[in-house]
């Protein structure tokens, strides 16, 4: 299966107070640590999403294979940065791995188990207390609709929207903890998936 990768990294961080693109684990930012395993993945080609600080964020990608796409409207929500990967991968006929730089528990291993999914059942997402979200390998024909979303929602709805049999689950429930406050920060890195501020 043939598939590109879109990493999303334009937000601004506003509830966390700083850029979570810029936390670390193992030493390496989650920004630079999210491109990496999106390369790794096997993805033809790999996109990273900046936006608010992009200028600062954009040294963390020196010397990696990726193409940066910038989201002027990253304020706007997700769903204008899915739409900048889309301009990006214009002409990309392919499936598309949508992922975040905020989960720190990720693993190449998540990734690979949604490709692998996604071969069998033509979709595959991560599932999150029941709901469909990222990351999630997303069919061509559904990425097609990336640039008429709006908000700060991505292709969840349409996904919970599929056949069962369409969308293939990764059951992964420590990909449940992303970034958001001061408190996530303190449970990843009691769990090791943060380096200690």
């Amino acid at each position: 299966m043939q598939f590109a990768a879109v990493l999303l990294a334009a937000g601004a961080s506003r509830r966390l107070g700083r850029p979570k693109q810029l936390l670390r684990r193992d030493g390496e930012s989650l920004l630079r640590r999210g491109a990496r395993l999106a390369l790794a993945s096997g993805a033809a080609r790999t996109v990273v999403v900046l936006g608010a600080r992009a200028e600062r964020l954009g040294g963390e990608l020196d010397g990696l294979a990726v193409e940066r796409a910038f989201n002027p409207d990253w304020q706007d929500g997700m769903a204008t940065s899915l739409a900048a990967g889309a301009r990006a991968l214009a002409g990309f006929d392919g499936a598309v791995l949508v992922l975040a730089c905020d989960q720190p528990a990720l693993e190449l291993a998540h990734l690979h188990a949604l490709r692998d999914g996604a071969a069998a059942a033509g979709c595959a997402a991560t599932e999150h207390a029941g709901a469909l979200g990222v990351p999630a390998l997303i069919s061509a024909e559904l990425w097609r609709e990336a640039t008429a979303l709006h908000g700060d929602r991505g292709f969840g709805a349409a996904l919970a929207q599929a056949p069962a049999a369409a969308v293939w689950r990764l059951r992964a429930p420590e990909l449940e903890l992303d970034l958001d406050t001061a408190d996530d920060v303190e449970a990843a890195i009691a769990r090791g998936w943060l380096d200690p501020a």
